[in-house]
C-alpha cells in the first residue's frame, strides 16, 4: 500500500511539473484545451464588424486611378514680376554707396511658383489670386511637358480665386465633384507642385468643413484637410477618391513653412461661382445690405435680455443703405437670411453675398423679446480692401 501511494504521488508531481512547463512556454495550448479566452481581447458581434473592401487579389487599397484621372489637369504656374526701378538709381551719390549691387537687384525679376487646375477644354484655369497677383508674365506647364503663356481673365481677391486662360489643343479638363456631399473623414488627394520639385500627389482625409474666421479671405468657408500641402501647392487641386475636383488648395497652418497636417482649400462651389462670374461678366457679383455685424456671445445675450443664444448682432446700419431702408436697426440680432439660419458673422457674410442684387430677401430678426421678419432689397457689394496674407 505504501509503495502504491509513493508511485501515485510521484506521478502527480511529474504531471504538475509538465503542466507548469507547458503553461509557461506554450500557454495557448492550455487555453485552447481549457476553452480559456485571452484577457484584453474583445470580439465584436457580427453586426458591429466593419466590412473592408479589397481589390481583387487582396492587394492594398490604391488611389492610383483617381490620381491618373486628375493629375493631367493640374498644372505648374510660374509668375514673374518685373523688377521695380529705384528713382534714385541714377544719382551718383547713391551709386557711390550701392554701386553694381543696386543695379543687379533691380534687373532680377521676382518669380513665384504655384499650381493651377484646368477646368475647361477651352483653356480656362482656376488658381489662387495670391499666386499671380501683380505678375507681368505667367507661364503654365502641363503634366505632359507642354508650356504656354497664360492671360488673366479676372481675379477675385475677396475669395482669393483667379481665372487664367491658355491657348493649347487637346487640353485635359478635370471634373467637378459635389462638395455638398463631402463629409469629415472622406479620403481626399492634394495635387500640386510643392517647392517647385514637380507634380506631387499626397493623400489624407477631410478634417473639418466650413472653417472660417481665419483672417485669410473676406469670404471664408474652407475645407480643412490633413493631406500634405506645402508652398507651391497653392492653386492646386483637392480631389475625391474618384478624381473629381472638390476644392482649390490655398493655405496652410505652419510654424516652419512646411506642412503640419492643417491645410485649407476653397470649396469648388465657391470657385465655380467666381469662374462663371468672371467669364460671363468680367466680375463677381455679390449681394450687400450695409450693416456692421458682430457675433452674439452669451454675455451679450444676457445683457440684452434676449431669449436666444445664437445669431449675429447688428452693431451699425449704414444710413440710406438697403438694411436701413428695410427697417433693420442697430441692436437687432439676425437669426436667418432667406430662410437659412446664421449663427456667426462669416455665415451672415456668405449668405448675403449669395443673394442677387435687386432681389428682396427675408431676414429673420430678434428685436428684444420680439421675433420678426424684415424684407430688404439687396444691393451690389462694393469692392473692399483685401486682408494681408
Amino acid at each position: 500500500m505504501r509503495k502504491t501511494w509513493l508511485i501515485f504521488s510521484q506521478a502527480v508531481t511529474v504531471a504538475v511539473a509538465v503542466l507548469f512547463v507547458v503553461a509557461t512556454l506554450k500557454p495557448e495550448w492550455v487555453q485552447r484545451r481549457a476553452g480559456v479566452v485571452a484577457p484584453n481581447i474583445v470580439s465584436l458581434p457580427a453586426t458591429q464588424a466593419l466590412p473592408v473592401a479589397l481589390p481583387s487579389g487582396g492587394a492594398a487599397v490604391s488611389y492610383s486611378a483617381a490620381a491618373k484621372r486628375a493629375s493631367p489637369a493640374v498644372v505648374s504656374i510660374t509668375a514673374s514680376k518685373a523688377p521695380t526701378r529705384n528713382p534714385r538709381s541714377d544719382d551718383p551719390f547713391f551709386q557711390f554707396f550701392f554701386g553694381d549691387r543696386s543695379r543687379q537687384s533691380q534687373q532680377e525679376p521676382q518669380v513665384g511658383l504655384g499650381s493651377g487646375v484646368i477646368v475647361s477644354s477651352e483653356g480656362y484655369l482656376l488658381t489662387n489670386n495670391h499666386v499671380i497677383e501683380g505678375a507681368d508674365d505667367i507661364e503654365v506647364m502641363l503634366a505632359d511637358g507642354r508650356q504656354a503663356r497664360a492671360k488673366i481673365v479676372g481675379t477675385d481677391p475677396e475669395s482669393d480665386v483667379a481665372v487664367l486662360k491658355i491657348e493649347l489643343d487637346r487640353l485635359p479638363a478635370i471634373g467637378f465633384g459635389d462638395v455638398d456631399q463631402l463629409q469629415v473623414g472622406d479620403v481626399v488627394l492634394a495635387i500640386g507642385n510643392p517647392f517647385g520639385v514637380g507634380q506631387t500627389v499626397t493623400s489624407g482625409i477631410v478634417s473639418a468643413m466650413g472653417r472660417n474666421q481665419l483672417g485669410i479671405n473676406t469670404f471664408e468657408n474652407f475645407i480643412q484637410t490633413d493631406a500634405a500641402i506645402n508652398p507651391g501647392n497653392s492653386g492646386g487641386a483637392l480631389v475625391d477618391a474618384a478624381g473629381n475636383l472638390l476644392g482649390i488648395n490655398t493655405a496652410i497652418y505652419s510654424r516652419t513653412g512646411g506642412s503640419l497636417g492643417i491645410g485649407f482649400a476653397i470649396p469648388v462651389s465657391t470657385a465655380r461661382q467666381v469662374l462663371e462670374g468672371l467669364i460671363k461678366d468680367g466680375r463677381v457679383t455679390r449681394g450687400w445690405i450695409g450693416v456692421e455685424p458682430r457675433d452674439l456671445t452669451p454675455e451679450i445675450a444676457q445683457t440684452l435680455n434676449l431669449p436666444i443664444k445664437q445669431g449675429v448682432l447688428i452693431t451699425g446700419v449704414l444710413q440710406s443703405g438697403p438694411a436701413a431702408a428695410g427697417g433693420l436697426r442697430p441692436g437687432d440680432v439676425v437669426v436667418s437670411i432667406a430662410g437659412k439660419p446664421v449663427v456667426n458673422t462669416p455665415q451672415l457674410l456668405n449668405a448675403v453675398a449669395a443673394l442677387k442684387p435687386q432681389a428682396v430677401a427675408a431676414i429673420g430678426v430678434q428685436r428684444g423679446e420680439t421675433a420678426l421678419e424684415v424684407n430688404v432689397t439687396v444691393a451690389q457689394r462694393p469692392p473692399r480692401p483685401v486682408p494681408q496674407r
